[in-house]
Order: C-alpha cells, then structure tokens, then sequence
C-alpha cells in the first residue's frame, strides 16, 4: 500500500480529530488517534445493531425477513394514541431494515409518511422497531446477547464498547431492557475495525461462523425492491435509494467512481465510519467530528477519506477482480482477435446444450439464424451446430411454436437451453420475466409453461454438464440470473434455483438458493422473496451462462459485464470458477475492456472442451454474430 496516499486519507480524517485505523489482508497497515477513547457512533449503531436481525435468522428465531414485523412485536407503532396507524400491518422486518417501513426520523413515536415499500426514508424510528423485534424474540436485553455471541467472540470487551439505555421509548419493554437500532453505541476504532472484519469474512471469525455469510452479502448491497424508490428529503439524502443496503450504506451504484462497488460502509453523524471493501481485503475506522460540514448523505464529504485508501493498493497487473484469483486456473491465453470465426450475421443471444443426437442445440434474437437465413427476422429462433469449435457449421431449425418475432425488448427470446433425457428445454426471457419451453422432438415443436418467473430472474440460463445432461453432479438441474425482472437492467448479485430434472415443467418444484452454512453447504427455500446472493458484483451482474469443465472439474461461469457502451462493440467480460455450483467463487479472468466486443452474451459449449479441459471455446454475440474464439486455460 501506498504510504502516501495513506498518510492523505489519514490527514482528511484527522481534520475532524478524532481517530482511526487501517487494516488489510487482516494486517493493521495504520493507526492514529487514541486507540482506546471511545466515541458516540451515533447511527453508525444501525449497521452494527443489524448483526443481532442476522443472528436472529440463523437461529430461526425469524423465519424471514420477509414476516410481517407485528408477528414478532404485536404493538409496533401503536403507541401513543393518536398516530396514525394506517398501514402498520404491512410492515415487514425487510422494510424496517431498508429504511423503507415509512417511520419518520425520531427514534420515539412517529407517524408513517407513506405506504410501507413505495419510499425510501432515513429514520432512527423504523430501526428501533426493528431492535424491540429481536429483542421481544431472544426475551433478552440485546447488550447481552451481542456481548455473548457476537462482541465477546471477536475480541470486544466492555471496555471498548458501551451501548445505553433507549432514549426515546420506556427504558423496559416487557420487563427487559429497550436498546436503540438507530443510535446509542459508543466504542473504540479497534471494536468498529473487529466488526468490520467480521462482515468482511462474511461473518465468520476464525473457524466461528458467528453470523451467516448469506445475511452478510444481503446487507452489504442494495436490494432490488429498493433501488429507485423514492427518496423523502431528497435536499439531505439525496438518490439514497440507490445505495443503501440493511442498514450500511454501499457504493453499489458507482457513486464513488474512484472506489470500486462492493465497498460498504456505517456511516454515522460526526462521520464514524466502519468501511468494508471485500475486494480489496480492506477495513478502515475513523472516529471523531465531523468531516461531513453539510451533515447530509453527500458523498463527496467522505470520498476524501476512502478514496485514497482505495488508491493506495498497488495492483498487480491484471488488476481489480470482485474475487481472488483462482487458484485451480492459473490463467485464460485467449487467441488472437484475428483467429475469431464468426457466422450467422445479424443474430445475437446463443444459448447452447449439447444434445443426445451429438448436435448442439442453440437460440438466437432478433436475426435470421445461419445461412440460408430464414425469411422474416424473428425475436427468437432455434438452430443446431455440428463439428468442434474449430470447424463448425449451423442450420436453422423452424418452428411454429417455437419462434417468436418482435424487436429488442418486446420480443421473446431464449437466455438457456438444456437438454435432459432427450428433451430440449428453454428459458425465455422478455416473457415477464421469464418462462420455461420444452421440445420432444429435438427443436421442431415446444410446449410452453402457463407460470414464469415473476420474482428476479430476468435473464436466466441453466447450467450445462455434458452430452444428453451426462456427468451432471446429481439429479438437479440448476438455473443462474442476475437478481433483476429484466434482461437489460443490471444487478448487484447473481441468484440461483434448483430443481428435480424430472419437475422443470413444475414450478411448485423449484428451490432458491439461500446462501453456505457454517460448514459450506447450501440452504435452499421455497420462498423466492428469501434468496439469496450466489455471487456479488455490485452493478456489474448481467448476462450469464454456466458449464461444467469435466476435465479440470471445475465450473466455469461466463458473464457479460454490464456497461453503457454498447456491447457488441466493446465491454467487458468475466470467467470465474468454483468446485460446486453455488461457489465459493474465484476469478479466472477479468477484463472490463475485453480486446473485442464480447455482445450481451457468452458460453462455453461442454461439447467443445477438450478432454484435460485446458483448450475450450467461447461462444459469444460480438458484432451480433455467433462469434467464435479459441481460449486456453493452465
């Protein structure tokens, strides 16, 4: 790291005294101030206060924070007499913990300015609702339990960590203790940097998971039911909406430019800040007065001290990934731009299976397929293609009820194709939001399902294991998207389904990934309100396509990284990997300005690996063609 730059953020901060602490790659690189004064957080408590709603969902004591919020606190927003208590039956802990519950700014009794989830509005009141809630289910003073299961375990004792009594409210709810969500924690720069790391390691402490990772990657991004609502007091809070997570603030949506996206931060009045930066193995604490003279939610009042801590990491020269470096695959040699076939001009998409007959099995949008071309431009239309990635041809395949025509967005398209026991499925986008089709007859006739997807899932694509579904992990079919209702609006995270692979015409019979276990393993739900993130990437998920690399035994996710330029010309693309198909993930390449148009779409045919896996063939929409280009992993 820098020194300099260091010295820069450190200077900033100290314009308002007070005192910090810089830690990366679990190392503290830089201290100043008094590392044992504690100071008044203010709502810096919010981010931390939320830990206890994560504990309370691994301990089951909340089914989902999705509940109605009076299930667990019955006289929520009920007192006093004579406020109004118009939608309070509609509020859920999810609203309570995106500032979206519609509770004013005091912490005590407020009135609610709108219909819960239709705004967005900063407010110590909702999050102290949120505290009784957990505080009622646990019958226990929060002090005390955070102390037992989260503070004493990473190292915070009460010498460094104070939490009083509930300034607004009785000091007591049902004969226990009443803290506060929306202020009233005071500690030291060394307990904030041990809460930081905590959620930095995905709320695992040494080999405690103290809590889940999944609550962890849902707090530190801006869910989609938030993003865009609109914002009360816009002159103080500005396009909050548009990065704010549970309670932390984020840079999801590029705000920050010089900062990369998956940063999040507490943020507190007088500017105590608890900084995270998953990618660049970074946590910083600062403490003090303000920074922040407008005492509003600008960022440009805190840029100056995280951007030069961000500067200050020198990167090697592949640069910035979301992700480590995948230790499996060394690296991606791609071949030379000039050495890229491309056929089938003027179509884009490409979704591919390898099917029973030898054949792979693909889709394109808004073209006329390979040549002979078909004589009207469809929206969606099906073709086949023989021989290897290195001499190759395609037909088209027509089809009444298997084509659709339109244009861009109003016309239906395939984002995944799959073959299992010799049926041909297909998953279609633009279809609000997307539906599954079938074919028994290899492509020439489809049944389409009378239920989509209409939660997330925008763009999803099925993972692809070898000829016929051959090799594949177990009896499920898995299905990927980025968390959005449509194809053309990026997201933050990346979601995942599963389902028997004798049920994908059912859509009783899907699962939704949730998150990893303390041991690793995945939690599935029925409810799609409850799933959760499979990979992060704040504004950067987008197209994406899944296969298994038998020969390496690893699986290779390909994504389009979402950009305004125009994709068929130039973007950027991304290969990461993983030993199972929920990850954990690593990067194999990165590039945010890949040396060709990748399109909006990309593959790596199963058929077309070798047998080690080390020689493969991506397939991409580059120039809206089906684009071909020779890619070698060591």
């Amino acid at each position: 790291m820098d020194a300099a730059c260091l010295a820069k953020a450190r200077d900033f901060a100290m314009s308002g005294g007070g005192s910090g602490m810089v830690i990366r790659q679990g190392r503290c690189v830089m201290t100043w101030g008094d590392q044992q004064q504690r100071y008044d957080l203010k709502s810096s408590t919010k981010a931390i206060g939320v830990t206890a709603v994560g504990l309370a969902l691994a301990d089951g004591k909340f089914a989902s924070l999705h509940d109605r919020a009076r299930m667990y606190h019955p006289q929520l927003g009920a007192e006093p007499a004579g406020l109004s208590r118009q939608w309070l039956d509609k509020i859920t802990l999810f609203h309570l913990a995106t500032q979206t519950a519609g509770f004013d700014k005091a912490g005590g009794y407020t009135e609610l300015l709108f219909e819960p989830g239709t705004q967005w509005s900063y407010s110590d009141g909702g999050p102290n609702w949120l505290a009784e809630c957990v505080t009622l289910v646990y019958g226990r003073d929060l002090d005390e339990l955070m102390f037992e299961r989260v503070f004493g375990p990473i190292g915070i004792g009460r010498q460094d960590l104070t939490w009083r009594a509930n300034s607004y409210r009785e000091k007591q709810i049902n004969g226990v203790m009443r803290r506060e969500f929306g202020s009233g924690i005071s500690a030291n720069v060394g307990a904030m940097a041990r809460i930081g790391y905590l959620y930095l390691r995905g709320g695992r402490w040494g080999r405690q998971q103290i809590i889940p990772s999944w609550f962890v990657d849902a707090a530190r991004v801006t869910p989609k039911e938030v993003r865009g609502l609109k914002v009360v007091r816009p002159e103080s809070y500005f396009n909050a909406s548009e990065h704010y997570g549970l309670l932390w603030w984020n840079n999801s949506d590029g705000q920050m430019a010089g900062v990369p996206r998956d940063a999040y931060w507490s943020w507190g009045l007088y500017d105590s800040l608890i900084v995270v930066i998953p990618s660049l193995d970074i946590v910083a604490a600062r403490a003090g007065k303000s920074l922040n003279k407008g005492r509003d939610s600008a960022y440009s009042a805190i840029e100056p001290f995280i951007g030069p801590i961000v500067q200050s990491v020198v990167l090697g020269q592949r640069g910035w990934t979301p992700y480590p470096r995948s230790q499996a695959i060394k690296e991606a040699r791609w071949a030379a731009t000039g050495s890229i076939v491309r056929k089938a001009e003027g179509a884009d998409n490409w979704p591919m299976t390898w099917g029973d007959d030898d054949w792979l099995y693909t889709a394109y949008g808004d073209g006329w397929g390979f040549e002979p071309k078909v004589d009207k431009k469809l929206s969606l239309g099906l073709c086949r293609v023989s021989g290897d990635g290195a001499d190759f041809a395609g037909e088209n395949i027509r089809s009444e009820t298997g084509e659709r025509l339109g244009q861009g967005a109003a016309g239906v398209k395939a984002s995944g194709m799959l073959m299992v026991d010799g049926v041909l499925y297909m998953l279609a986008r633009n279809a609000g939001n997307s539906q599954v089709a079938w074919s028994r007859d290899r492509g020439k006739t489809w049944t389409w399902s009378d239920w989509r997807f209409e939660e997330s899932f925008g763009a999803p694509t099925f993972l692809n294991f070898g000829k016929n579904y051959a090799g594949a992990r177990d009896g499920y079919v898995y299905v990927y998207s980025h968390d959005s209702d449509s194809a053309y609006t990026p997201a933050d995270r990346m979601v995942m389904a599963r389902v028997e692979k004798d049920r994908i015409t059912e859509r009783v019979a899907y699962e939704f990934f949730k998150g990893l276990d303390a041991d690793g393993r995945p939690l599935w739900t029925a409810d799609v309100r409850d799933r959760g993130a499979v990979l992060v990437n704040p504004g950067r998920c987008y197209r994406n396509s899944v296969s298994f690399n038998a020969g390496l035994r690893r699986y290779l996710w390909c994504q389009t990284l979402y950009a305004k330029e125009d994709a068929r010309l130039e973007g950027g693309i991304a290969i990461f990997d993983a030993a199972e198909p929920w990850g954990p993930w690593t990067t194999v390449y990165y590039n945010e300005t890949w040396d060709v148009g990748p399109g909006e779409s990309s593959c790596l045919p199963t058929k077309w690996m070798s047998r080690d896996g080390q020689k493969c063939y991506l397939v991409f929409s580059g120039q809206d063609c089906f684009s071909v280009r020779a890619v070698e992993f060591e």
